[in-house]
């Protein structure tokens, strides 16, 4: 029986792991070198975290005793491919729990800073240039948070303070909640016309690749800011390039598409745009907590208890 169970993080530095000698795993530390052992006697393949995709992919095709993949990312699009290939049984497990605080962080960052002007005062501090002038504020605003799942529901709790007029929740599933109703995505062109700032925190699948298209974007109204914290082909860029060379909206993206965003691309010069480099999980938030989720993780997985977050079982 193989017990190989491979990390992205040392298993010296994550505390409350099944012993050793008590479960028979073999902790072997990878982080998209060399290979720490034979792929075939992995059990439990922890995924590196921000590296290439290609890279987190390549081992899969050569676990063949593998029974789960946790990844340290929301999404799972990454290695999902791959994952759907391998013999039946095997679970995709997602880090729910871990990018919550991050990335809602950052939510509430690019919409403020875009909203308040920050990248202009930024300019104006490097030419010594006093920029003042009226700003929109946050407060009095209509929000809508498309993708209401686990960091849908964080920036919604980020939000509270800021005294907005109203914030709307829209989702696959429509659903009640403690804070009111989640809508379906259905409802979208009800929506997007009352809205002053749309947040996108949904996951990258078939249904919302390119979602945010020209029809889309056309319902939101004039001035209306969008924020995208979700995966850049979420939206449809040469549409939102229209819109944002048009004057008619502003976004701020932490993600783009392409990704990396290379140098030359029009998005970098489109006015009334902030982007980021998809940091919304990469800050001191995000290890002790990947590191909580790893050790519960293999303790269920040691004591046969249900796995936490599993988004695909094999077939």
């Amino acid at each position: 029986m193989t017990t190989d169970v491979w990390l992205p993080v040392a298993a010296s530095e994550i505390e409350g792991l099944p012993a050793p000698h008590d479960e028979g795993f073999t902790y072997r530390f990878w982080d998209g070198g060399d290979y720490p052992a034979d792929p075939a006697d992995c059990v439990f393949y922890g995924v590196p975290y921000m590296i290439d995709p290609a890279v987190c992919a390549r081992p899969l095709s050569e676990m063949t005793s593998l029974r789960v993949v946790q990844t340290l990312t929301a999404g799972v699009d990454h290695v999902l491919p791959a994952v759907e290939r391998l013999a039946p049984g095997v679970q995709l497990c997602n880090a729910r729990g871990v990018h919550e605080a991050s990335t809602a962080e950052l939510a509430l960052t690019l919409t403020l800073a875009s909203l308040r002007g920050i990248p202009r005062f930024v300019e104006g501090q490097r030419v010594q240039e006093w920029r003042q002038g009226f700003n929109p504020a946050l407060a009095d605003k209509s929000v809508l948070i498309v993708g209401y799942g686990a960091i849908g529901s964080a920036i919604e709790d980020r939000l509270r303070g800021f005294e907005c007029a109203r914030v709307a929740r829209v989702a696959r599933s429509e659903r009640a909640t403690e804070r009111g109703p989640v809508l379906p995505l259905s409802e979208l062109p009800r929506l997007l016309p009352e809205a002053d700032v749309v947040i996108l925190s949904t996951p990258l699948t078939d249904s919302t690749r390119g979602m945010v298209n020209a029809d889309f974007l056309s319902h939101m109204k004039d001035g209306a800011l969008l924020v995208n914290v979700a995966r850049g082909s979420v939206v449809d860029t040469k549409a939102l390039l229209a819109e944002l060379e048009s004057g008619r909206l502003t976004a701020a993206l932490d993600v783009t598409d392409p990704e990396p965003l290379p140098p030359g691309h029009p998005l970098w010069q489109a006015p009334g745009v902030l982007i980021s480099p998809h940091v919304g999980g990469p800050t001191s938030a995000f290890l002790p907590r990947a590191k909580r989720l790893l050790s519960g993780q293999l303790n269920r997985y040691a004591a046969g208890e249900p796995l936490a977050n599993v988004v695909l079982t094999t077939a």
